[in-house]
């Protein structure tokens, strides 16, 4: 098992967090949910942007069913693959609608079976809305935690297998939160490393 030097790691990252877009819809799970699905391959500023927008229009599922895809498409245009991703919301509605009565599920099973849900956005959603421990593994989490010796992997996936093995549960709902912001803060691999090297390695 390697050697997680974790309260210092999560004491500098916290001084230095700034925060991140899904931050402004913490607690809605309908919102954490859209905007989450969103966000793949989209800059944060117009993820924010383009949700906050798309929430006037759509302030719930059940408002959300009533557009059809290509509407949908239109609204959320910015955002990287929004034709996929238009697609992927209005099945997604008509799921929630049909098998949930218009409420989010709060269980990872549950949420992995929804059209364009991954692992990383059921355990965002757990994490964010319902306060569940999980860790959600996306690219900045991923690169961090292999940076810092924690894990040596390939994938988002393996990742997360191997970080819930040594990170106890009570410091799970911190890492996305916490590893995204300073991924993003110190974007290129050499500032990251530069950043790692200086204040925890």
């Amino acid at each position: 098992m390697p050697k997680v030097n974790l309260k210092k790691v999560l004491d500098v990252f916290t001084k230095k967090y700034k925060p991140i877009p899904l931050e402004y819809f913490r607690k809605n799970p309908y919102k954490i949910l859209i905007s989450t699905l969103l966000s793949a391959r989209t800059r944060d500023e117009t993820t924010l942007k383009v949700a906050k927008e798309l929430f006037i229009k759509a302030p719930n599922i059940r408002k959300l069913n009533l557009f059809d895809t290509d509407t949908l498409a239109k609204f959320i245009y910015p955002v990287g693959f929004y034709k996929t991703k238009a697609k992927h919301l209005k099945k997604l509605s008509d799921v929630i609608i049909s098998k949930y009565r218009g409420e989010i599920p709060n269980t990872f099973n549950e949420l992995i079976q929804l059209p364009g849900v991954g692992r990383k956005t059921a355990n965002l959603v757990l994490n964010r809305a319902f306060d569940k421990p999980a860790i959600a593994v996306d690219t900045h989490v991923h690169k961090i935690s292999n940076m810092l010796g924690w894990v040596k992997t390939n994938t988002p996936e393996q990742t997360e297998k191997e970080l819930v093995k040594i990170i106890p549960k009570k410091y799970w709902s911190k890492m996305n939160r916490l590893f995204v912001s300073i991924g993003r803060q110190y974007y290129s691999k050499r500032k990251l490393e530069d950043f790692l090297k200086k204040e925890v390695l």
